[in-house]
């Protein structure tokens, strides 16, 4: 695993509990046949040690087509919100602050992964996924969904008190995952294990 994330020794040998993080979330646009999906929001919340404060960062997104009604009906955001919005290429400054150095987290981010390869070469990195944590300490739930797995935390209230906003906004769903990973490190007592024990939930960026 060390030569996976060769450039990650350090963060690998962390202590959980002090370990620098960036939560991130996005929403997208959705795509019709023969578009490319598009970012539309993206959160963010890092923090320098897993128990801190965290530093809240959102924005909408320009897009190139009209959100789908698909999307739009989940998220609730609409083409109109995005007047004015910054293109995504444009936050480059932004994300290159908030995500370098630090180990980048989301909830099955797949999706976040793949708009964050707009920036080549971007070196973000690596990333833990809480889907995959939740399903190997939190055996035989329903499902694993984001707000499935914080209510079962009972971090719900918190999340709420964090960002009052509501599941598919990008902010709240970053949090939630943040969350988790605090709730999973507290309620395991593993504060002081290295990262790098969690090997099969990290992904390269």
């Amino acid at each position: 695993m060390r030569e996976l994330f060769s450039g990650s020794a350090g963060l690998l040998e962390c202590p959980l509990g002090r370990l620098p993080v960036a939560a991130i979330d996005f929403e997208s646009a959705g795509s019709a046949p023969g578009e490319t999906d598009e970012p539309v929001q993206v959160g963010v919340l890092r923090v320098a040690s897993l128990m801190g404060e965290p530093v809240l960062f959102d924005s909408y997104l320009a897009c190139s087509h009209p959100v789908r009604w698909s999307a739009s009906r989940v998220h609730g955001i609409t083409t109109a919100m995005l007047q004015g919005a910054p293109r995504w290429r444009d936050l480059w400054p932004e994300m290159r602050r908030l995500l370098s150095g630090v180990v980048v987290l989301g909830h099955n981010p797949s999706t976040e992964m793949r708009f964050l390869r707009v920036f080549p070469g971007h070196g973000f990195g690596p990333w833990l996924d809480t889907l995959v944590l939740a399903r190997r300490a939190m055996p035989g739930l329903r499902d694993y969904s984001l707000a499935s797995v914080c209510a079962a935390l009972g971090v719900v209230g918190e999340l709420d008190a964090l960002v009052p906003r509501r599941w598919h906004d990008a902010l709240y769903d970053a949090a939630g995952s943040l969350l988790v990973l605090r709730a999973l490190v507290r309620g395991l007592a593993m504060e002081e294990v290295p990262l790098g024990a969690l090997g099969f939930a990290l992904h390269e960026g």
